[in-house]
């Protein structure tokens, strides 16, 4: 992953922890992202809020619309990436849903 960090988006992740509310997320976001990008991301972080609660891939692919490719893809990197999934999960644990 050595050609991810840049200084570029070094300044993109500043820009993102600058971030200090869900309405500026939102604004910041939309205007970054299409609309299919963020809402694959958040597609991507429910499958594996999913898989870490023990859910099955079918499961997961009727309620996020997900290919098992896909699912296939988080579950791995819940298990091989770099802890990403499973920080960000742990800390908006309050949020219960699949």
């Amino acid at each position: 992953m050595e050609k991810l960090h840049t200084k570029e988006v070094d300044k993109l992740f500043e820009a993102i922890l600058s971030l200090e509310t869900v309405d500026e997320c939102y604004k910041f976001f939309e205007d970054i992202c299409t609309v299919k990008e963020i809402l694959d991301i958040s597609q991507r972080l429910k499958a594996a809020k999913m898989l870490k609660n023990g859910a099955n891939y079918m499961d997961i692919s009727k309620a996020t619309g997900m290919s098992t490719a896909t699912i296939s893809r988080v579950s791995k990197c819940l298990e091989y990436g770099g802890g990403g999934y499973a920080m960000i999960i742990d800390r908006v644990a309050d949020d219960k849903e699949g």
